[in-house]
């Protein structure tokens, strides 16, 4: 158990305006993998080295001697290979939390055997595989933000290894492991209503703290796998490889190749590389939902019409019995119907084709702050019910009248897209070639 990362494959996804391009890109020396990287040679990204960003933090130094140089980083220890691999009982295979296209993740213990005076602490190393997806750009990328930036519902880096061709970053470790791992589960889910609502309450606030910067930090790859539990069921976002520094100044928006993770990303984002706040308010309202239903935002086993669960479920969001009959049934009776329409309105909300027309993080926190408090109420009645030996359900089917429209939680009318938001099928826009990836 503890920290987890996706296994899928990862994609780097880039539209131009009249087209675009495939590119292979093998390492040096070696065969060519199967995962395609689509790139925008038009699309510019942020330069890099020891000048101070937008945001007020380091922007991603070119090099690891930049690194070294750079000050800021006071609360992040610099390992040795040879402390990692004591760390890790010689990277032993029974001690492997996860694995994917950036290589290995490890469970392990710095302690006094490990570095003489370390107060004994518990680790998740994770290695980067130099022929994987991710290169020195996102490692760098992570140490920069992670080792400045602080706050409850963002991982804690701990340090970094970096010798030769090694390449290591070293977090607290986080017991339960990733979202994913448990909200997926086929059978012996643990997450309930209250723990999905807290879940999210704290990934928003991880969200809102980012963007509330002095100079706003986009996420930029928000998804379940992502997100890492304690053992208290507390949740902080991890992976900080894609994330960067928001517009300043009077730019509205940060260009950029667009990358991320297929089902999450944005659609204007995917269709121009304007990178903004709001492109993680969409990923928010997409990881909303799954938490919902209980569904992948992505799945080819299912339905043709279900493959995207944003195109298929956001239109059922306002409809109260439609909802409850796609509801994750594992939740059965733990919510109020109000309750739930209020999150499935603000899922919609978030997922709007419209930018502008997305909460601010910043609202979203205050919506699941006053749900959260709701529900702490509503779990203090029902444990003084079944303590006198009675039972309760939760939630009911509201009457709704189809022949009247669809209202949301503030009776108001309104219709499953508005006129505004024209449908944006962006799975044409994505290779086929590898089913079970999820990187755009």
């Amino acid at each position: 158990m503890g920290i987890c990362f996706s296994a899928q494959g990862q994609f780097q996804f880039s539209q131009n305006q009249n087209s675009s391009q495939k590119k292979k890109t093998p390492a040096p020396g070696k065969k060519s993998k199967s995962a395609v990287y689509l790139m925008n040679t038009d699309c510019k990204e942020s330069s890099v080295g020891g000048k101070p960003s937008p945001s007020g933090l380091p922007l991603p130094p070119k090099n690891i001697k930049d690194l070294q140089s750079n000050p800021g980083y006071e609360n992040v220890d610099i390992f040795t290979y040879e402390e990692m691999k004591l760390a890790t009982k010689q990277f032993r295979p029974d001690f492997i939390l996860g694995e994917g296209g950036f290589g290995v993740v490890y469970k392990g213990v710095v302690d006094e055997t490990v570095r003489p005076g370390y107060k004994s602490t518990k680790v998740a190393i994770k290695e980067l595989n130099p022929e994987g997806f991710q290169g020195d750009r996102e490692w760098l990328a992570e140490v920069n933000y992670l080792g400045q930036l602080s706050h409850p519902n963002l991982v804690k880096l701990i340090g970094y290894c970096c010798e030769d061709d090694h390449r290591l970053l070293v977090y607290e470790y986080m017991s339960l492991g990733s979202l994913e791992k448990h909200l997926f589960r086929r059978v012996g889910c643990t997450l309930t209503w209250s723990k999905r609502l807290k879940i999210a309450l704290h990934a928003a606030k991880g969200l809102a703290f980012l963007h509330g910067a002095e100079r706003s930090v986009i996420y930029r790859d928000l998804k379940t796998a992502n997100i890492l539990l304690d053992e208290c069921y507390n949740a902080k976002l991890a992976d900080f490889g894609l994330a960067k520094d928001g517009p300043s100044g009077d730019q509205t928006h940060v260009s950029t190749r667009v990358m991320g993770t297929y089902g999450y990303a944005a659609p204007e984002y995917v269709m121009t590389g304007h990178l903004t706040s709001r492109s993680d308010v969409y990923g928010f309202g997409v990881l909303l939902l799954e938490m919902l239903l209980g569904k992948r935002a992505m799945d080819k086993s299912r339905p043709c019409r279900e493959h995207n669960l944003v195109e298929w479920a956001r239109p059922l969001l306002n409809h109260n019995k439609k909802l409850l009959r796609i509801i994750d049934p594992r939740m059965d009776g733990q919510y109020t119907t109000k309750a739930l329409m209020k999150v499935a309105d603000l899922a919609y909300q978030c997922l709007s084709q419209n930018p502008k027309g997305r909460p601010l993080m910043s609202h979203v926190v205050e919506v699941l702050e006053t749900l959260k408090e709701d529900g702490n109420a509503q779990e203090e009645v029902m444990a003084n019910l079944h303590s006198r030996g009675k039972s309760v359900t939760l939630y009911e089917a509201a009457p709704c009248d189809s022949s009247q429209g669809t209202r949301n939680v503030d009776g108001q009318r309104r219709s499953g897209r508005s006129k505004s938001e024209a449908s944006v099928d962006v799975s044409a826009l994505v290779s086929d070639s590898d089913p079970e990836s999820t990187k755009v």
